[in-house]
């Protein structure tokens, strides 16, 4: 028996219990008074439904802070530390913290998002708050879910899953920073699913990116954030990976937008972005090695050599054991492949990273940075967490 019918049997008893001690013994009086005792009973049993009602309403509203009466609500984030001592000076940075807020409505909807701090505050100097992500998803098949908000891009190996203990070195490499524009995410809808038991897929309908002559038409100038972002040219991404082997996948990705600066540069044009990765580990060894390229049309880019912007690297990576791990990264990008000017970078990164939780990792790497000609070599440390 629920609290509800519980109660109104205990009312019921009482109001009984009253209306015997208040009847006559006169017949014609008692019935009299039966009859309008009922009435009266009638009356105040429809009350006590609508007051349970409106208790048990509260009641549900009040369990999720007002909004919503079902589901559960799942709470995390993650964050990073960094110390650098670089050719262009020495500086310490809470780089990220992220809070994750999810929702599960019921088995086939629920909802994520994270809320992000960058560089610790917001001032003139730079820093930002801003939404990650925050999608609806549907399952609206075994092996087929539909995602529509705030999504990251399904490009590259970091942008999707880039939590401090997941990744070496204390930065992300560049070519997922350039190149492909991690964190990267937009304004949209996609569907996602497994096309067999190997592969899976996804594919995106999302605002695309603006960039312009200002800066060259560098890529990750172009991100909106999904800031009153315009929407006249959107994007088509799509992306297909293999994991038939243990410990192996084999992703690639490509995605079109008609236009890269958003109908604001005549002499700009259409832009196409392709992407193809590896990931494998057996045992303690792992691999990790991308290329992705991006094509832009008209002669506004072309100008300045940057109709034509890529990038690769390697990463090979030994654990020692469940605690220690070395890496070493091999990187290269330009931005302005076709300028004559000398635009390429390269880099060379090795270090250690150490777990002492699974979900908690300390993390310590050398580089040497050939941006354009200029060195920018050096140490840094950094601390990062997940729960």
């Amino acid at each position: 028996m629920n609290t509800r019918t519980c109660l109104k049997a205990a009312f019921a008893s009482t109001l009984l219990l009253i209306s015997t001690s208040a009847i006559s013994s006169d017949s014609e009086d008692m019935q009299q008074q039966i009859d309008a005792l009922k009435a009266e009973n009638k009356l105040i049993m429809e009350r006590l439904d609508a007051s349970m009602d409106l208790i048990e309403s509260n009641t549900g509203h009040g369990d999720n802070g007002g909004h919503g009466s079902s589901g559960k609500t799942t709470i995390g984030g993650y964050g990073e530390l960094h110390y650098a001592s670089l050719d262009s000076g020495k500086e310490i940075d809470l780089h990220r913290f992220i809070l994750f807020l999810g929702h599960e409505f019921s088995d086939r909807i629920r909802f994520f998002s994270e809320l992000e701090v960058e560089n610790a505050a917001v001032d003139t100097n730079g820093g930002e708050v801003a939404l990650e992500q925050a999608y609806i998803e549907f399952d609206v098949a075994e092996s087929t879910s539909i995602r529509a908000g705030v999504l990251l891009v399904p490009m590259g190996i970091i942008n999707e899953t880039h939590e401090p203990p997941t990744f070496y070195g204390v930065e992300r490499n560049n070519i997922e920073k350039f190149i492909i524009p991690s964190t990267w995410r937009e304004g949209g809808v996609s569907i996602t699913g497994q096309l067999a038991q190997s592969f899976s897929y996804d594919v995106a309908l999302h605002s695309g990116l603006q960039t312009s002559s200002a800066s060259d038409y560098a890529i990750r100038s172009g991100r909106r954030a999904v800031r009153e972002a315009p929407a006249e040219d959107l994007a088509l991404t799509a992306r297909l990976k293999w994991t038939g082997i243990a410990g192996l996948e084999i992703g690639g990705a490509i995605q079109q937008q008609s236009d890269i600066t958003q109908s604001t540069d005549a002499t700009a044009g259409s832009a196409t972005l392709i992407e193809t990765h590896t990931v494998w580990q057996v045992q303690k060894f792992a691999v990790r090695a991308l290329y992705a390229s991006w094509n832009l049309e008209g002669a506004g880019p072309a100008s300045v050599g940057a109709d034509k912007q890529s990038g690769w690297y390697i990463e090979p990576a030994y654990k020692l054991n469940e605690k220690w791990g070395l890496y070493a990264r091999q990187s290269s990008w330009d931005n302005q492949e076709n300028s004559n000017n000398d635009t390429e970078s390269t880099q060379t990164d090795f270090g250690f990273s150490y777990w002492p939780h699974e979900d908690v990792v300390i993390k310590a790497n050398y580089q040497l940075l050939d941006r354009a000609g200029v060195n920018n070599d050096g140490f840094m440390l950094g601390v990062g967490y997940q729960f």
